[in-house]
């Protein structure tokens, strides 16, 4: 006799993406060395780049509009479409609507109304940043206030040119070393404290105005002749990578951290959008 199967939250979602693969599979298509198997990336996730991304499979709106309704889709939570189901800002949050496809790119309708991306786009989108980045410091709770008196002198400083002067040195700075300066338990500057990696994530370094300046990841791309990424966005907070992640939660609401940001229905939302964002 067999014994009913369990599934896990996570399963749950990945099972939806499982049942697109099957039905674009070929045998032969899925043949990897056991070094691209030893990457990064899961069985599931990586069965979606193999399978799905790299073939530029079409992505039906039918199973984006699935997504939004099934709890767990994107990683432990619940559907989208519990928080965001109605234009209207009083019966769903931002005035976003999630149940059609419509509603998605129109994006929130609140003020500051503005779309979630731009059909072609994926990459710079907010729907993608809202998905994978995860607010910091790393593990702070999502009800955590985001207009807190450190987070506003953040704003404040970047708003204001994010000048390497006084302001800088005697209020911002010591704010990166303070384990409770945000809301966590870490101090900025306890995993971002150099531009080497290890130990540093992301070669980052806040704590020095210098080291925040250059950006993240600015040995790698250096190789590259491309400068770091820019967290600070001089006169503009809300652009700047820093000031969103102090205050922008990942989605779904209550998301472990530690949940994959490649998740194979993230992957799949992100060709459906790349490949024109079609409502057919």
């Amino acid at each position: 006799m067999s014994l009913p199967y369990r599934s896990s939250p996570r399963r749950l979602g990945v099972a939806l993406a499982a049942g697109l693969l099957a039905a674009i599979w070929t045998p032969g298509l899925a043949q990897a060395s056991s070094d691209e198997h030893e990457s990064y990336m899961d069985d599931h996730e990586l069965a979606v780049e193999k399978l799905v991304r790299k073939r530029n499979i079409a992505i039906p709106y039918d199973y984006i509009a699935t997504l939004m309704r099934l709890p767990n889709a994107f990683g432990e939570g619940a559907a989208c479409v519990l928080c965001h189901s109605s234009p209207d800002p009083k019966h769903s949050y931002r005035g976003l609507d999630l149940t059609t496809c419509e509603g998605i790119k129109a994006g929130a309708t609140e003020p500051p109304a503005r779309p979630m991306f731009e059909p072609g786009d994926a990459e710079h989108s907010l729907l993608r940043r809202r998905l994978r980045n995860n607010r910091m410091p790393f593990g702070v709770p999502f009800d955590t206030p985001r207009d807190s008196e450190n987070i506003q002198t953040i704003k404040s400083w970047i708003d204001n040119g994010a000048k390497d002067d006084d302001f800088f040195r005697q209020e911002v700075l010591p704010l990166f070393k303070d384990r409770n300066a945000f809301g966590g338990m870490q101090a900025c500057t306890e995993c971002h404290m150099s531009n080497q990696e290890p130990p540093s994530f992301h070669e980052l370094n806040m704590g020095s105005h210098a080291g925040i300046m250059l950006g993240a990841d600015s040995v790698a791309r250096a190789q590259e002749g491309l400068p770091g990424v820019q967290i600070v966005i001089p006169g503009d907070a809300e652009a700047s990578p820093l000031y969103q992640r102090l205050t922008e939660n990942r989605m779904p609401a209550g998301i472990e951290p530690n949940e994959s940001r490649d998740h194979p229905n993230i992957q799949i939302l992100m060709q459906w959008i790349n490949q024109g964002a079609s409502c057919d």
